[in-house]
């Protein structure tokens, strides 16, 4: 498997690329923890990727997040899935408590070695944190990483100055740094869906 050249080829979706959506979870919505988010429609560009998916049969696995000491604990409403992911039909469904999907239990990797999968396409919560880190993963494994940046979101955070940085940049900064080192394919949801 190898990404080499595929970044100068027009947007292809295999048809078993498989969308990865990774921690769409009801404890994101409280602002008083993370606080201010970017990108609102991101949960209405992760379900019209999930219906096109469903649609064409390619295989979907959703992750989901068990942070201890956060909105995301298991048991609370917070670590349950949001609407859009809620009722889906996942081929893989994978618990995590780090950043990569590729540290989660089962095993990511192993799976899609046994699929012969080739394309991953990401999407979820948060652009510069869990997504980030598995398309890099992804990248640097040889698998053909797809990153729609309109359908994740993310929140600002404080640099270590103390600087509050928005999510705004802090997303186009992550977009930048996959695009420029290859670790994936930062595209549109629009431009994915005309590729499926």
């Amino acid at each position: 498997m190898t990404n080499t050249g595929a970044f100068d080829a027009p947007l292809t979706i295999a048809p078993d690329a498989v969308l990865i959506v990774i921690d769409v979870q009801q404890g994101f919505e409280d602002e008083a923890f993370w606080g201010p988010r970017d990108n609102p429609e991101a949960e209405l560009r992760i379900g019209e990727l999930l219906d096109a998916w469903q649609r064409t049969d390619r295989p979907v696995v959703v992750v989901q997040h068990q942070g201890a000491r956060s909105p995301l604990a298991p048991g609370t409403p917070g670590y349950e899935l949001k609407p859009v992911v809620a009722g889906v039909r996942a081929d893989l469904h994978i618990t995590k408590t780090v950043n990569s999907a590729f540290y989660g239990t089962p095993d990511l990797h192993a799976w899609l070695q046994e699929r012969g999968a080739t394309q991953l396409v990401t999407v979820g919560i948060m652009t510069n944190v869990c997504n980030e880190t598995t398309a890099r993963m992804g990248g640097n494994l040889g698998y053909d990483v797809v990153f729609p940046i309109d359908a994740m979101h993310t929140f600002a955070m404080a640099g270590p100055d103390g600087e509050r940085i928005p999510a705004e940049q802090l997303a186009k900064g992550t977009g930048a740094v996959l695009h420029a080192m290859r670790f994936a394919k930062v595209v549109s949801t629009e431009a994915v869906l005309k590729a499926v």
